[in-house]
């Protein structure tokens, strides 16, 4: 659709490389890890309801600390952001980066006003929060960021959201609601606890999640959202219905049944994700290279470093990655320089992520030989 800028995003799911960098989630789940198959023969495919499926509903409230009857199952964690956008536009939209790109272009697409305000990469992008303070105003509607973030895998702190809860409620912003897509909240490292849901922390506060990239389950196109203002919950869940009726039946099902079993579903994931990122933390010793340390998730922002590597000097990178069957995600992606780029590493295993860390240095060296 016009209204909505190509995103070169799509590569990610509709084009493939032999070492793919560029992947932001866990191994995928097979459904034999989660149900006996044969206990599907017997499903019936009629509709779901609007709010989604009781059970699963009710393993997501335990999971977040709220109750069912404030749980909106969606079409994964893009669906909720964008029934929240379509009841927030016209109107405007602030929006921490950098970030998800759906997380702009949805609400700016529906017809909002989006202001984008990033934390930098020198900062170890940290919540900025005067800047957004700054930015708020009465007609703002929607104050919307990550925890971990996309692409960056940094967790803001309990000090950083309690200062901006007070700048929205302070700046008199009293249509302002705030979303916290927690989609890497449980993706966490080693034997770290997952911290708890920020989904409690105010009637303005909604939260958005998935199955997608901790769980390792992006097939099933599953998401939620929290919300604790009863009216506003049945605005959503209405737009959901007229938009969707409900979600898929089988996703529903499986869904819950990964939830039911995510505590032995997430520990070898969290042991997994501990052992790549030590792989990449040494790695990062030996090239001309930056590291933001991520806190959660399975992705960071690396940098080509400014000193070695000028910036005529990226396209060459880039292209010598191309040449090596090798992709990582581009900054411009996230608004920022490609000299920044997003890594994962969670997705492949751990002999072809060595490979790609190779790959990867050679890249480097093509681009610092050039400059």
């Amino acid at each position: 659709m016009a209204r909505f800028p190509l995103s070169t995003m799509s590569n990610l799911i509709d084009t493939s490389v032999r070492y793919d960098l560029a992947e932001s989630t866990c191994p995928a789940l097979r459904v034999d890890e989660i149900v006996d198959p044969a206990e599907l023969a017997a499903l019936t495919l009629g509709y779901g309801t609007s709010p989604g499926d009781a059970e699963l509903r009710a393993l997501i409230a335990a999971d977040t600390g709220v109750r069912p009857e404030q749980v909106l199952v969606t079409t994964g964690a893009a669906g909720a952001m964008s029934l929240l956008a379509l009841d927030r536009a016209p109107g405007r939209v602030l929006v921490v980066g950098p970030c998800f790109p759906p997380t702009s272009t949805v609400p700016a697409g529906l017809g909002a006003e989006v202001e984008v305000v990033s934390g930098r990469f020198d900062d170890g992008y940290r919540l900025p929060i005067g800047a957004v303070a700054d930015r708020l105003t009465e007609a703002t509607r929607l104050v919307s960021l990550a925890s971990p973030q996309n692409p960056a895998g940094v967790r803001y702190t309990d000090d950083e959201l309690a200062a901006l809860l007070a700048a929205v409620a302070e700046r008199a912003a009293p249509d302002a609601v705030v979303l916290l897509d927690e989609t890497y909240r449980a993706s966490t490292y080693g034997t770290a606890p997952v911290p708890p849901s920020a989904a409690t922390r105010s009637p303005r506060v909604l939260t958005c999640s998935s199955l997608s990239k901790a769980h390792g389950a992006p097939g099933l196109r599953l998401g939620w959202l929290t919300c604790t203002d009863p009216d506003l919950y049945e605005q959503l869940r209405n737009a959901k219905f007229v938009t969707a009726l409900s979600g898929a039946r089988i996703d529903e099902v499986l869904g819950a049944a990964v939830l039911r079993r995510q505590r032995e579903l997430l520990a070898p994931r969290a042991a997994f994700l501990a052992g790549t990122l030590a792989m990449l933390s040494s790695w990062v010793d030996t090239v001309p290279v930056d590291l933001v340390r991520p806190d959660g998730g399975a992705l960071c922002c690396v940098r080509l470093s400014p000193e070695r590597i000028p910036d005529a000097a990226v396209p060459a990178f880039h292209a010598r990655l191309a040449e090596l069957d090798t992709r990582v995600e581009p900054g411009a992606t996230f608004g920022e320089p490609d000299r920044v780029f997003r890594l994962g590493f969670g997705n492949l295993p751990e002999p072809d992520f060595a490979e790609a860390l190779s790959r990867l240095a050679d890249a480097v060296d093509v681009a610092a030989a050039s400059a």
